[in-house]
Protein backbone atom coordinates (compact mmCIF):
# COMPACT_ATOMS: atom_id res chain seq x y z
CA UNK A 1 0.00 0.00 0.00
CA UNK A 2 1.40 3.60 -1.20
CA UNK A 3 0.41 6.52 1.10
CA UNK A 4 0.02 9.46 -0.98
CA UNK A 5 1.26 12.35 1.85
CA UNK A 6 4.87 10.83 2.63
CA UNK A 7 7.53 11.49 0.26
CA UNK A 8 10.30 9.58 -0.72
CA UNK A 9 12.36 9.90 2.47
CA UNK A 10 9.39 9.02 4.54
CA UNK A 11 8.69 12.26 5.35
CA UNK A 12 4.75 13.98 5.33
CA UNK A 13 3.96 16.69 2.58
CA UNK A 14 1.31 17.64 0.34
CA UNK A 15 0.33 15.75 -2.61
CA UNK A 16 1.64 17.68 -5.55
CA UNK A 17 -1.90 18.38 -8.05
CA UNK A 18 -0.22 20.79 -10.23
CA UNK A 19 -0.09 18.40 -13.39
CA UNK A 20 -3.82 17.21 -12.69
CA UNK A 21 -6.11 18.48 -15.07
CA UNK A 22 -9.01 20.29 -12.99
CA UNK A 23 -12.47 18.58 -13.69
CA UNK A 24 -15.30 18.50 -11.61
CA UNK A 25 -15.70 16.40 -8.30
CA UNK A 26 -17.88 15.24 -5.64
CA UNK A 27 -18.69 13.77 -2.53
CA UNK A 28 -21.07 12.70 -0.43
CA UNK A 29 -20.57 11.96 3.19
CA UNK A 30 -23.00 10.74 6.41
CA UNK A 31 -22.50 10.84 10.10
CA UNK A 32 -25.28 9.99 12.55
CA UNK A 33 -26.10 11.41 15.79
CA UNK A 34 -28.25 9.44 18.65
CA UNK A 35 -29.97 11.84 20.61
CA UNK A 36 -32.54 8.78 22.41
CA UNK A 37 -35.94 9.45 21.84
CA UNK A 38 -37.11 11.73 25.04
CA UNK A 39 -34.52 14.57 23.29
CA UNK A 40 -35.90 13.70 20.00
CA UNK A 41 -39.65 13.88 21.19
CA UNK A 42 -38.56 17.24 22.86
CA UNK A 43 -37.00 18.73 20.24
CA UNK A 44 -39.34 17.84 17.67
CA UNK A 45 -42.58 19.33 20.08
CA UNK A 46 -40.75 22.66 20.16
CA UNK A 47 -39.68 23.31 16.26
CA UNK A 48 -36.02 22.11 16.66
CA UNK A 49 -35.35 25.13 18.13
CA UNK A 50 -33.79 25.60 22.12
CA UNK A 51 -32.63 28.81 23.70
CA UNK A 52 -29.67 28.91 21.76
CA UNK A 53 -31.77 29.30 18.33
CA UNK A 54 -32.98 27.21 15.85
CA UNK A 55 -30.87 23.79 16.18
CA UNK A 56 -30.68 22.10 12.29
CA UNK A 57 -30.33 25.22 10.36
CA UNK A 58 -27.55 26.14 13.21
CA UNK A 59 -25.85 22.92 12.15
CA UNK A 60 -26.15 23.51 8.47
CA UNK A 61 -24.48 26.40 8.99
CA UNK A 62 -22.29 25.40 10.82
CA UNK A 63 -21.69 22.25 8.95
CA UNK A 64 -20.82 24.78 5.22
CA UNK A 65 -18.56 26.34 7.19
CA UNK A 66 -16.40 23.14 8.39
CA UNK A 67 -16.78 22.19 4.97
CA UNK A 68 -14.84 26.03 3.59
CA UNK A 69 -12.78 25.50 6.49
CA UNK A 70 -11.04 22.21 6.09
CA UNK A 71 -7.67 22.59 4.57
CA UNK A 72 -6.95 24.91 7.76
CA UNK A 73 -7.87 21.58 10.17
CA UNK A 74 -6.68 19.04 8.14
CA UNK A 75 -2.48 19.92 7.16
CA UNK A 76 -2.69 18.60 4.38
CA UNK A 77 -5.74 19.42 2.33
CA UNK A 78 -4.89 21.85 -0.17
CA UNK A 79 -7.30 24.72 -0.02
CA UNK A 80 -10.34 24.92 -2.52
CA UNK A 81 -13.13 26.93 -4.03
CA UNK A 82 -16.15 24.98 -3.48
CA UNK A 83 -18.50 25.24 -5.77
CA UNK A 84 -21.61 23.61 -3.69
CA UNK A 85 -22.12 22.47 -0.02
CA UNK A 86 -25.54 20.65 0.81
CA UNK A 87 -26.28 19.98 4.01
CA UNK A 88 -29.50 17.46 4.84
CA UNK A 89 -30.34 16.45 8.64
CA UNK A 90 -33.33 13.91 8.78
CA UNK A 91 -34.31 11.73 11.77
CA UNK A 92 -33.63 8.14 11.01
CA UNK A 93 -35.89 6.90 13.69
CA UNK A 94 -37.57 8.01 17.08
CA UNK A 95 -33.40 8.57 18.81
CA UNK A 96 -31.45 9.34 15.97
CA UNK A 97 -30.29 11.91 13.13
CA UNK A 98 -28.53 11.42 9.79
CA UNK A 99 -26.82 14.46 8.47
CA UNK A 100 -25.48 14.22 4.67
CA UNK A 101 -23.22 16.40 3.56
CA UNK A 102 -22.95 16.73 -0.44
CA UNK A 103 -19.92 18.88 -1.89
CA UNK A 104 -19.02 20.02 -5.32
CA UNK A 105 -15.61 21.36 -6.40
CA UNK A 106 -14.28 21.57 -10.28
CA UNK A 107 -10.69 21.46 -9.09
CA UNK A 108 -7.42 19.14 -9.64
CA UNK A 109 -8.23 17.33 -6.05
CA UNK A 110 -11.60 15.70 -4.47
CA UNK A 111 -13.65 16.98 -1.82
CA UNK A 112 -13.98 14.07 0.47
CA UNK A 113 -12.56 15.72 3.21
CA UNK A 114 -14.72 18.74 2.84
CA UNK A 115 -17.61 16.30 2.94
CA UNK A 116 -16.63 14.87 6.08
CA UNK A 117 -15.46 18.01 7.66
CA UNK A 118 -19.01 19.09 6.96
CA UNK A 119 -20.82 16.12 8.32
CA UNK A 120 -18.84 16.18 11.50
CA UNK A 121 -19.02 20.07 11.99
CA UNK A 122 -22.54 19.60 11.67
CA UNK A 123 -22.66 16.81 14.01
CA UNK A 124 -20.57 18.88 16.27
CA UNK A 125 -22.69 21.56 15.89
CA UNK A 126 -25.79 19.54 17.10
CA UNK A 127 -24.21 18.11 20.40
CA UNK A 128 -23.40 21.75 21.49
CA UNK A 129 -27.01 22.77 20.42
CA UNK A 130 -28.33 19.75 22.31
CA UNK A 131 -25.87 19.39 25.73
CA UNK A 132 -27.83 20.65 28.03
CA UNK A 133 -30.64 18.17 27.37
CA UNK A 134 -28.60 15.13 27.80
CA UNK A 135 -24.95 14.33 27.63
CA UNK A 136 -25.66 10.93 26.42
CA UNK A 137 -25.38 12.28 22.49
CA UNK A 138 -23.39 10.03 20.67
CA UNK A 139 -21.73 11.09 17.31
CA UNK A 140 -21.34 7.91 15.14
CA UNK A 141 -20.52 5.96 12.09
CA UNK A 142 -18.94 9.16 9.98
CA UNK A 143 -18.07 8.04 7.02
CA UNK A 144 -18.17 8.55 2.97
CA UNK A 145 -20.48 7.36 0.81
CA UNK A 146 -19.45 8.48 -2.52
CA UNK A 147 -16.98 10.61 -4.93
CA UNK A 148 -17.20 11.15 -8.29
CA UNK A 149 -14.21 12.71 -10.66
CA UNK A 150 -10.63 12.10 -10.60
CA UNK A 151 -8.90 8.54 -11.08
CA UNK A 152 -11.48 7.01 -9.45
CA UNK A 153 -15.25 6.87 -8.10
CA UNK A 154 -16.38 5.36 -5.65
CA UNK A 155 -19.94 4.11 -4.17
CA UNK A 156 -20.11 2.03 -0.62
CA UNK A 157 -21.14 -0.87 -0.53
CA UNK A 158 -24.68 -0.64 0.56
CA UNK A 159 -24.21 -3.74 2.81
CA UNK A 160 -21.16 -2.18 4.49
Amino acid sequence: MEFTHIDKDQRPTMVDVSAKTATQRTAIAECYVYLGSEIMSAFAEAGWSSKKGPILDTAIIAGTMAAKKTSELIPFCHPLNLKSVKIEITPVDEARLRIEARVKVLDQTGVEMEALTAASGAALTLYDMCKAASKDIVIESTRLIEKTGGKSDYHLNPTA
